[in-house]
Formats: C-alpha cells, structure tokens, sequence
C-alpha cells in the first residue's frame, strides 16, 4: 500500500472516532432501559418483570390519591428503567404480546395525562398485569416441580369426586338390589348418563361465558376461585364433610325407598341426577379454577385428568364387578389431606387473582422469596402480606381441626361413653340408618363412604331375604325371638 493510501485510510479512521465521541457527547449518557440486546438475559429479565409489577402498583396507588404527576412519572419510569430491559429477549419470544404491551404502557400514560376516571386507569392496569404475568411465562420455564403438583391436584379433582359419585351410586344400586327392586335401576342409570351430560354442557356453558364476558373476566375468574376454595374447603374439612355425607347418603335412600314404592320412573331418573351432578357440579368448579391458575400449564392439566380417569374406571369396575374390597378408607383419609393441601394452593390464587383487579390492596414483602411464576401458581403463593396470611390462617385451621377431631374429640367421647363403647359418631349427632338389608356374600358389591373412611357391604344378587320398612321377613323373625 503506498504511503498515500495510507495517510487517507488513516484519516478516514479518525473522522470516524471523532464522529463517535461527538455523538456520545452529544447524546449523553445511555438511560437505564436501553441495553444491548445481548446484554439481558432472561433471568434477568424475569427480574425486571418483579420491579415492573411494583412500578405498575405504584402508579395505581399514587393515581387514586390524586397524585397525578407521580403516578405519571412512576409510569414512564417503570417502562423506561424496567420494562424495557424486558423486551430484549421478550420480542424474541413473543414479538406481539411485546407490542400489546408497549401499547398499553402508552395507553396508560396518556389516560393519566388526560386525567381519565380512575376505573378506566384501573381496568387498563389489570390488564397490563396479566400482560406482565404472561411476559414471564414466555421467558420462564416451568420445569419438574409445578407440573407435577398441578397434574397431582389434576388427578386428585377427577378421581376423589368421581369416586365419590360411584361410591353413592354403589349404595343405591346395591339397596334395590337387597330391595328385589331391580326393576328400578334403569331409571337410575338413566339419570345419571343425563348428569354425565350435563356436567360437560356446565364445563362448556362456564368456559365460554368467561371467554365471552364483555368486560370484567378477570373479575369473574377471580369470584369463581373464591368460590371454588369455599367448596373444597366444605369437602376437605373433615368433620364437615363426613356429617354432609351422612345425611345425603341418608336423603338418597330415603328418596329411593319412597320413588320404588310409587313406582317412579321419573323420580328414580332424579335421583341419579342429582346423586352424580352435585359430584360433577363441583369436579367443573374445580378444574375452571385450576386451569386459570395454571395457564401455562394446561397440558399437565389434561395428564392429571386423565390419569385420574383411569385409575376412576378401574375402581369402578373393581367395585361394581369384581365385588372387591377396596382399602377406601386409607384413601379418603389420604385424599383429605391432599384436598386440604390443594384448598390453601387455590386459596393463595384466589387473594392473588383479587389483588389483581384491584379488590385487595397489595402490601409486597420485601426480602421474602418469589417463586418461579408456574411454581407460585401450583403452590398459590407470593410474597405479599395478604396471600401468607390467608394461607396461614386456613392452614391453622386445618391443624386446629385435625387435633380436635382426632386426639380432642375421641378422648371426650371415651371418657363419656366409658370403656366398652362401640365406634361412635359425634357427640350429640345421630344418623338413622335408612331402609337396610342384612344378606350373604354375593356378586355385587356396594360401599358406603364417609369422608372419614368406608366399609364394604357384598350384596347378594339372588335369594335376598331383604328388611323392608313396615314389612315382614327377617325383621318379624327377630321379633318373636325377643318376646319368646
């Protein structure tokens, strides 16, 4: 190269770093929010979500006290110092949900410039928030641990309320079996193929109301998780459910004895409706809140259903046609625990979804662990001072219930009753019996269950001498034996 190319190549090279110093000089220096592509991993962006959601429930505060200006400025600068950072690797995920953010944040700036209602802010952050939460699945992954707790409360819905439904159904089909009213379970069966049906048709009408809401879904999840954790609380508690069993078990017989007696077709269908869909009913409820607890996670959803109802027919079949008994009663016992553990998950969802629209007040705690956001969705927790205290109180509960039923209450009772007392149940509680039969070992095989535990009764399929009320037979039988 001659020395005249050199000096031009050379001079070149200096205009060129003179340019750069000059625009940085004039630029000034860089913001917090432009980083390099490559200098943001998702990690780190996954912690700049955790100052994004602060930012956004500081801008709602300050608005609804009526600081403007500091809402604004809390505003821009939650995107500019936070958010931003964000979209680095977000825009590789998901270009769109990027954008639809960017818009929102803007949205946002220009109501509370404009001075909009403060329900109009409000509604706008709500949905910012769930932009927010979905920005962190896309950069998250949900790894070992929260799939297996959703598929484990998945497979636990389906298969303790199914099996709920076959143990009821068991008992009624076993006693028109003892009955010799078999005529009657047509009707029955009837029944319950149209509560199988109108559990799907719930399933369905419930997922597209919420999909169709005008406005406000995110309220109506919320209130349907407030209510699913008030049911499963009903059914886990265990002395609440055991005396609820008891006397539907008890209004179902009773209501078969009278519908076989006026030969009711109508009334049997009725029965098995209702026996199957309070089950249903309540499996629907369940899932609706799960599946929007674990958005991200509905494949392992769908595993934990289906496993559920797998291992549902297979119980099935071994109770209705093996005639086998089944260790039911470790089960429920099991199946309460596991209930109680999924009631405080849903429960911390709940105040969470509550916290989101802006019906709870957030108080974050600062220096508490944060969960991957699959993994706080399964267990229900954050680190806020509403969500541990709810989950603490109901988990009090559950232990102050649990030695009260199981060390407080046996010992009273012992001590009541004297030594030499049968199993009992609660004290001042008594649960007739119904219309029974005492019959051989035979074919069928029906379970009475209580939430507490359940004992096999194998009905005969033939040759029956069943006690009916207001009848003769065995119950006559025992009674010229006492007054011989």
């Amino acid at each position: 190269m001659s020395r005249h190319r050199r000096l031009l190549l050379g001079a070149a090279l200096g205009a060129v770093a003179l340019l750069m110093v000059a625009g940085s000089w004039l630029v000034g220096p860089r913001p917090a929010g432009a980083a390099d592509a490559g200098a943001v991993s998702r990690a780190d962006a996954i912690e700049q979500l955790g100052h994004t959601r602060a930012s956004i429930d500081e801008t709602l505060a300050l608005f609804k006290a009526g600081r403007t200006e500091g809402a604004l400025e809390q505003a821009q600068s939650g995107y500019l110092r936070h958010f931003e950072l964000v979209e680095v690797p977000l825009r590789v995920a998901d270009p769109q949900l990027t954008l639809d953010a960017e818009q929102k944040f803007a949205e946002i700036r220009q109501l509370i410039r404009s001075d909009a209602p403060t329900s109009e802010v409000r509604d706008r952050i709500v949905e910012l928030r769930g932009m927010v939460d979905s920005a962190e699945r896309k950069l998250s992954s949900p790894g070992l641990v929260a799939p297996a707790l959703v598929t484990g409360q998945s497979f636990l819905i389906i298969f303790r309320e199914g099996l709920e439904a076959v143990l009821l159904l068991s008992v009624l089909l076993g006693y028109l079996e003892a009955s010799k009213a078999t005529h009657a379970k047509r009707p029955i069966l009837w029944g319950v193929a149209a509560a199988v049906a109108a559990t799907a048709a719930t399933a369905v009408v419930l997922r597209v109301a919420l999909d169709l809401a005008p406005a406000g879904r995110e309220m109506l999840e919320a209130i349907t998780a407030v209510v699913a954790v008030a049911m499963l609380f009903w059914v886990s508690f265990w002395l609440i459910s055991r005396l609820d069993h008891k006397r539907w078990m008890e209004f179902l017989r009773s209501r078969v004895w009278t519908a076989v007696s006026l030969g009711s077709a109508a009334s049997l269908a009725l029965i098995g409706f209702t026996a199957v869909y309070r089950e249903g009913f309540e499996t629907v409820l369940f899932y609706q809140a799960l599946l929007s607890f674990g958005e991200g996670l509905t494949v392992w959803v769908a595993l934990g259903f289906v496993l559920g109802a797998a291992a549902l027919t297979a119980c099935s079949w071994a109770i209705f046609r093996l005639g086998r008994r089944l260790p039911l009663k470790a089960f429920l016992t099991t199946a309460v625990v596991l209930i109680m553990a999924t009631s405080v998950a849903f429960l911390g969802n709940a105040v969470a979804a509550l916290q989101e629209v802006d019906v709870l007040q957030y108080h974050r705690l600062d220096g508490w662990p944060r969960l991957p956001i699959f993994l706080a969705e399964a267990t229900g927790y954050r680190p806020t001072l509403e969500t541990v205290l709810a989950q603490a109180a109901l988990t009090l509960v559950y232990v102050i219930g649990a030695l009260l039923m199981f060390l407080a209450l046996p010992a009273w009772r012992r001590r009541r009753e004297g030594p030499g007392a049968g199993e009992a149940g609660l004290p001042g509680v008594s649960v007739p019996a119904g219309p029974t039969a005492e019959v051989p070992t035979g074919e069928v095989s029906t379970v009475d269950a209580a939430a507490s535990g359940a004992s096999a009764v194998v009905v005969g399929a033939a040759g029956t001498d069943a006690a009916r009320p207001h009848s003769g037979g065995r119950a006559r039988r025992r009674s010229s034996i006492h007054s011989g």
